[in-house]
């Protein structure tokens, strides 16, 4: 993506086949245009009536000037200057891609609202993410036969940003651009099949993206798995002839010797159940329960490419989860790396099974705080839907960090209890506690089951099972397949962390 920043001042002249410009207000009666060239205003008032503040509402005209932009789209922001904030920022600038791409032009320029309530530079940052994000396109098993009328790539957009705060808008829309091309990285490492990203797939991307952005990076295979006593993501790797990898990725941004943040996501390639086999209908979509491993790598990425000091490692488990003779078995008794013995009452329950090896190895690199992504649980879509993950912890503060994260980038998540009467369901005859608690509390209880391995540091555990794929839902900057969250989620946590 050609991704930059112009100043308000070269509007009138600016060389682009679309220029997007935003209508402030909330429908015909309250429309407000920012003030623009002589050249652009009669644009407006060719316009007229049609114009609406309406969000996503839109009406465009080819310009006719010699100069300066081809088109000119009026598009509703659908909300007041007091109300503007940087979510309405990035659904805006989105929808301006993806009315370039229906106008069949591969580049496109928005002008940022005079007003918001993040200022210039989270205006400019946000706008620049909704963009990116837009602009996504998952087209690597396509060969484009039949597509002659799909709609066109974006493949550059610009920023307008006022003149006054012009340096400090283009700081921030490289920051932004920074964040959303490394959640569209997750989303590529989502999208492909099984076939195609297995765990050294999964580990070979990780390589790629650490040797781009300056990190070190180190691979565990099986010898060292077992070196390192991970029972728990061998056993679970057993049914499948791929090989189990564990991803650890350092960034050193901060002192030499300064406790690191340690992010840890699920990555299972593909999950079939295993002995416990999952239904056929659905199945395929298994592909993206190595979400949380994807955005892990992704947001490692992020954080090393903006210069972030703090120091920083991701440690991702990697496995397929399918069935054979040699699979794991409902009653098998494993012992993971910290010595605790688990029962398996379901295969299917195996994400917490990899996780628990990793929490345990990033105990051992005595951190500040842990948090863990991965797609666990069924049940945390039956309580939250698509429109946010669950977020458990033991540290109040840590939690509400997330929370405020979340918040500023769109990717929201929600608190629930981890009070010990959970740890009841876990409760095996066989074994030190069992993989499964029942469908009561079945998120609570997954998390439950994952305390048993962070010890005593600040640790948070997001389970995305409901906001990491879907159809697009009806956000312009998403669409049907993976979404790459919390890969921003993450990013914004640990540079609040680095302050």
């Amino acid at each position: 993506m050609d991704l930059r920043t112009v100043s308000r001042s070269d509007l009138e002249t600016l060389a682009s086949p679309l220029l997007v410009v935003p209508v402030v207000g909330t429908g015909s009666d309250d429309a407000v245009l920012p003030e623009l060239p002589a050249g652009l205003q009669a644009l407006a008032e060719r316009a007229g009536s049609d114009l609406s503040a309406g969000a996503g509402r839109r009406v465009w005209l080819r310009s006719g000037a010699e100069i300066g932009p081809e088109r000119v789209a009026f598009l509703g922001v659908g909300k007041t200057g007091a109300e503007i904030d940087a979510e309405t920022l990035r659904r805006f600038a989105a929808r301006g891609v993806r009315l370039a791409e229906e106008l069949r032009v591969a580049a496109v320029s928005v002008l940022l609202p005079e007003d918001s309530i993040v200022g210039a530079s989270g205006a400019a940052r946000a706008a620049a993410e909704g963009a990116v994000l837009a602009a996504w396109r998952f087209r690597e098993s396509k060969t484009g036969a039949g597509e002659d009328e799909a709609p066109a790539a974006v493949t550059a957009v610009t920023i307008v940003a006022p003149t006054a705060s012009f340096d400090a808008a283009r700081d921030a829309v490289q920051v932004g651009g920074v964040l959303a091309e490394a959640e569209n990285a997750a989303r590529d490492l989502q999208s492909r099949p099984g076939n195609v990203a297995t765990p050294s797939h999964l580990a070979a991307e990780a390589e790629r993206l650490a040797e781009d952005a300056g990190m070190d990076v180190d691979i565990f295979g099986p010898e060292r798995l077992r070196t390192e006593r991970m029972e728990a993501i061998l056993s679970v790797s057993r049914g499948s002839d791929e090989e189990a990898r564990l991803i650890v990725m350092r960034h050193d941004g901060g002192e030499e010797g300064e406790a690191p943040l340690v992010l840890v996501g699920k990555g299972l390639t593909f999950d079939a159940g295993g002995i416990s086999i999952k239904p056929a209908k659905g199945m395929e979509e298994m592909k993206f329960d190595m979400s949380g491993g994807a955005a892990v790598i992704a947001a490692m990425w992020a954080v090393a490419r903006l210069g972030v000091r703090r120091n920083v490692i991701g440690v991702v488990p990697s496995s397929e989860n399918l069935l054979s003779g040699s699979a794991m078995k409902p009653g098998d008794v494993l012992q993971t790396r910290n010595g605790r013995t688990v029962e398996v009452v379901n295969t299917d329950a195996e994400g917490r099974l990899i996780l628990c090896d990793a929490l345990d190895y990033a105990v051992g690199l005595d951190p500040e705080a842990i948090v863990d992504c991965a797609t666990l649980t069924g049940a945390a879509v039956i309580g939250l839907g698509h429109q946010g993950s669950a977020v458990i912890g033991t540290d109040d503060g840590l939690v509400d960090e997330l929370r405020a994260a979340g918040d500023r980038t769109g990717e929201r998540c929600w608190p629930l209890p981890l009070w010990p009467e959970y740890r009841k369901q876990l409760e095996s005859e066989t074994a030190d506690l069992k993989n499964v608690g029942g469908r009561p509390a079945g998120t609570i209880t997954a998390a439950c089951f994952l305390r048993e391995f962070v010890g005593d540091v600040p640790w948070a555990h997001l389970d995305i099972a409901g906001t990491a794929y879907g159809d697009g839902g009806d956000l312009p900057y998403r669409r049907k397949g993976g979404y790459g969250v919390p890969t921003r989620l993450l990013v914004e946590w640990v540079r609040g962390r680095a302050g």
